[in-house]
This record gives structure tokens, sequence and C-alpha cells, in this order.
């Protein structure tokens, strides 16, 4: 039996707001898991790098569950992550904690479950969330550095599971990394149906507009696409878009420069800018607006598009990675080639102007989204956790 776990999550907390510098939907993926794990009985501690936001030492989330911020300096990436290695394996043995599991999130902490691997005396999974090579062929920000892309080849050859969101990801880890296909384990993410649910619309009091309303949510940064959602708005009379999030990484503030421009270019003044909100605001969010757009240029699953529907709010998203998977074209939502913003501008516009197309959606988008759970996704990871103890 399963008892106790190490998440590696270096770059980012999961204590971090979602939308906020490098935080996003791995965070809520590592935090729900965790939490869910605690509930089960299961002892689960998240070690993250200490960053200036405030925490640090140890942070009991829940009882089960608690986040160690861990020093982590160094020059370059290779220095910190070493350290970073040494400093949980020296936790670890001043506080007698034996791991049957090490779970790797992202490939920063891929590279240091390869290091502790054997001083853990504990099996290595890794769920990358997003790869190196795939986010390349989105395009729109610069190449991946070599370092990554080699880091990724190498923990990939090394890992005994490699946990992919969606058959998507799997093929991706195969055709672009070599990932030996019975080391790959397919297990899609969950939704807190707890709070992501239908309910009354309340633009009031989050201070939204009157009249036909979409949003995008996430970091602002350019492989989310965010000028195709500000590009299919413009050419949709009367129809208002808001985006919500912060910037991201070091192009993140010339890009919320470039998006403002633009909207004044196409849409003057039906675009509006929120900094990121915590998951009940963005439950109300969801529930509120009419349509969820996302115009990413890559990703792996999308837990934006499983949130909304689960809100019973319809999604137009590309036809990308997990996306493809976590929305059902013409029953949830819309699936859209990435770029064509003349198919952008139909599918946003035929759910924020037809009521009946919206309300079908609607229905759709809430029996689709009823298919993810935390439950099964920690259910589906213990099962993979087992094969390998």
């Amino acid at each position: 039996m399963i008892g106790r776990v190490a998440f590696l999550s270096i770059h980012t907390s999961p204590l971090a707001v979602p939308g906020s510098g490098d935080a996003g939907g791995m965070n809520v993926y590592v935090d729900s898991v965790a939490r869910t794990f605690a509930g089960m009985g299961i002892q689960v501690d998240v070690f993250t790098a200490r960053a200036d936001d405030g925490f640090e030492g140890e942070t009991e989330v829940v009882p089960g569950y608690r986040v160690v911020h861990i020093e982590a300096p160094g020059e370059d990436r290779a220095e910190r992550i070493g350290a970073f290695s040494r400093h949980v394996a020296a936790w670890a043995i001043d506080n007698k904690a034996e791991y049957d599991i090490i779970h790797s999130h992202y490939w920063l902490s891929a590279w240091a479950g390869v290091l502790l691997e054997d001083s853990l005396r504990a099996p290595l999974v890794i769920s990358f969330h997003t790869l190196g090579r795939v986010r390349d062929v989105g395009g729109g920000e610069p190449p991946s550095p070599l370092l990554r892309i080699a880091a990724e080849t190498d923990v990939i050859a090394r890992a005994g599971c490699i946990v992919a969101s969606t058959p998507a990801e799997a093929v991706d880890l195969i055709e672009h990394y070599e990932a030996r296909p019975e080391r790959v384990c397919v297990s899609p993410p969950g939704v807190d149906h707890g709070v992501f649910h239908p309910g009354a619309s309340r633009r009031g009091d989050l201070g939204l507009p009157a009249g036909p309303l979409a949003a995008v949510v996430g970091r602002v940064q350019p492989l989310k696409g965010i000028d195709i959602a500000i590009e299919a708005i413009g050419g949709i009379p009367d129809a208002r878009l808001v985006v919500v999030g912060g910037p991201s990484g070091d192009v993140g503030d010339d890009e919320l420069d470039r998006l403002r421009k633009l909207a004044d270019e196409v849409a003057p003044g039906r675009v509006g800018f929120l900094p990121p909100l915590d998951h009940d605001e963005i439950a109300d969010l969801y529930r509120s607006v009419d349509v969820v757009v996302i115009p990413s240029r890559a990703e792996s699953f999308g837990l934006v598009a499983v949130e909304a529907q689960a809100c019973g709010t319809p999604v137009v998203a590309s036809r990308v990675g997990g996306l493809a998977f976590s929305v059902e074209d013409s029953e949830s939502g819309y699936l859209v080639e990435d770029g064509d913003i003349a198919a952008w501008t139909k599918r946003v516009g035929a759910v924020l102007t037809d009521r009946d197309v919206r309300s079908k959606l609607s229905g759709g988008a809430v029996v689709h989204a009823s298919r993810f759970s935390w439950n099964v996704t920690a259910a589906r990871l213990l099962e993979l956790y087992q094969g390998l103890v």
C-alpha cells in the first residue's frame, strides 16, 4: 500500500494563485491531487523552491498535506537543482521521512527527481505538464533552451513511469522524445465539482459589463494566443471580452502591452484586463460569462476548459494537444484550427449571439465535465504507483 508520497514542484508552489507569474494548471493539479490523497489517508509532502512570495519553512495545507519550502541557491539552473536536491534529501533524513513514490512535476523537478531517486530509495514518476519540443511547435515564443530539451530527453529515458494527461500527450512523448510506450501512462486531471458547478451569474458583483461576454483565463504569454480571441471579438458587433490573468515570464509584460494596443485597434472599449482570481472567484466568473475562449497554440490538457464546462459555460478552443480531449466538439463547445480568425469569429459569435446554441452547448458542457474528477485521477495514480512499488 502507498502510505507516503513526495511531490517535487521546484519552479512554482501549489500555494500560488493560478494565472500569476509561473502559476497555472500545474499548481491546481498538484494542490488538488495532494488534497485528495490526504483525504484518503496518504501523507503528501510537496517540495518547492523558496521564493519571495511570503512563504517559507513548512505550511500544513490540510492534515496529511504540507508544502515544504526548500532553499535552492545557485548561479544557474544546474546549481539550483543540485542544491534543491541535496536540501530535500537532508530534510528527509532530519525528519526520518521515507517515501513510497517520488512524483516530479515539470522538467526541472524531473531532473531533481532523477538525482533524488537513489537517495530517497523510491521509484520516480514524472508528469511534465508541458514539453519543450511540443511547446516550440506551437510557436509564438522564443525556442526552449537546449538545456531543457536535453534534460527532458534524459529523464524520459530514465523514468519508470511518465504520466501523460491525455492520449495526445502520450503520442507526443513517444514521437518527440522516443519514450518507451510501456512506460507512458495516461491519467487525465480532474475538476472540483464542489467549486465548479452551474449557478447564477454574478456579473454585477464582479463588475462585468452587460451584453454578450467572452472570457480568456490564464497567464498572459504569446503561447496562450490571446491575440486570436481579441481579433475574434473585434469581428463580433457589441461583444466584449475580459482577459483574466497576469504576465508570465520574461515576455509577459511586453505581451500585455501588445495585447492592450491590439484591443484598442480592433475592439476599442470592448476588451478588459483583470488580475488573477482565486478559485471561488474564477468559478463565479465562468458562471457569469457566455463563453470561455482558449486559443492556445499548445496545451497538454486545458484545465480551464474542464472547469468552465463544469460550470455550464461552453468553450471555444484550439484544436491542439489535450484540448481536443477536454472539449467535445459541437457538444460542449467548439474546436477551431489555430490562426483561422474567420472561423474563431464565427464560432465565438455563434455562442454569444444564439441563445439556442448556447443553451445546447451549456448542457453538453456539464455532461462532458462530469467525466473528470480528482478522485478518479487520484485512484488512477495510486494504481500506477502501486505497479512501480
